[in-house]
């Protein structure tokens, strides 16, 4: 299982952007993460749309956008229209999960739920099927920096097994606090996707940052 690596634009410096999207492109990480916030789901504002398409314009990677916004229905096509190659919703925020789904899937892109710490992950057991990843939160939604929550080894692996129990092979992403310490046991616990921001933009040297947590990969 290939471990993909997906930098999160939230902690680039934002006054030389596009330096960063470079810097990624130019990297071993896999895909962009962008993460919406809308100051009401989550007590945090991040961007919107204009940065989204300016983002778009220059990555050469997939666009990997997880929503923490309330009633993501209504943006839908936008972001599908921006660019997204994923577009991950939050459970807690969808009244009706699997139709979301299904248009996250229909508008041609890939369908992802996000569960937050406290949201176990019986929650996803009737939409399976419709997924095409689950991103588990191991930290509390809204701001970066934050300390790794350790229960996040023993979710994913209740994860991992409730999907070869149904046959799905959808991605495990997880999100928060993750760096070379932590990488290797999550991809051996069963996840194949890690949001990487203040490990990644944070150090001293990004590429190399990258490179160790993507050399955590167990065979």
């Amino acid at each position: 299982m290939e471990l993909l690596l997906a930098p999160s634009l939230l902690a680039a410096d934002f006054a030389n952007l596009q330096r960063d999207i470079e810097l990624v492109n130019a990297s071993d990480a896999d895909w962009f993460h962008l993460d919406v916030m809308d100051g009401v789901f989550v007590p945090n504002i991040s961007f919107g749309m204009p940065v989204i398409e300016a983002i778009a314009r220059h990555a050469t990677k997939p666009l990997d956008v997880h929503l923490m916004i309330v009633d993501p229905d209504r943006y839908i096509q936008t972001f599908a229209d921006l660019g997204a190659d994923v577009l991950t919703v939050h459970v807690e925020a969808c009244t009706h999960l699997h139709r979301t789904l299904q248009a996250i899937r229909a508008a041609g892109m890939k369908a992802g739920v996000a569960l937050n710490p406290h949201t176990p992950v019986s929650v996803l057991e009737d939409v399976l099927t419709e997924l095409d990843l689950v991103c588990l939160m191991s930290v509390n939604p809204g701001f970066g920096g934050q300390k790794f929550i350790e229960r996040t080894y023993e979710k994913t692996r209740a994860l991992r097994s409730m999907m070869a129990a149904a046959g799905v092979r959808a991605h495990i992403e997880i999100d928060g606090g993750v760096n070379a310490a932590n990488a290797a046991t999550l991809h051996a616990a069963g996840a194949d996707v890690l949001v990487a921001g203040s490990s990644t933009f944070n150090a001293e040297d990004p590429h190399a940052a990258i490179r160790a947590m993507k050399g955590m990969a167990v065979a």
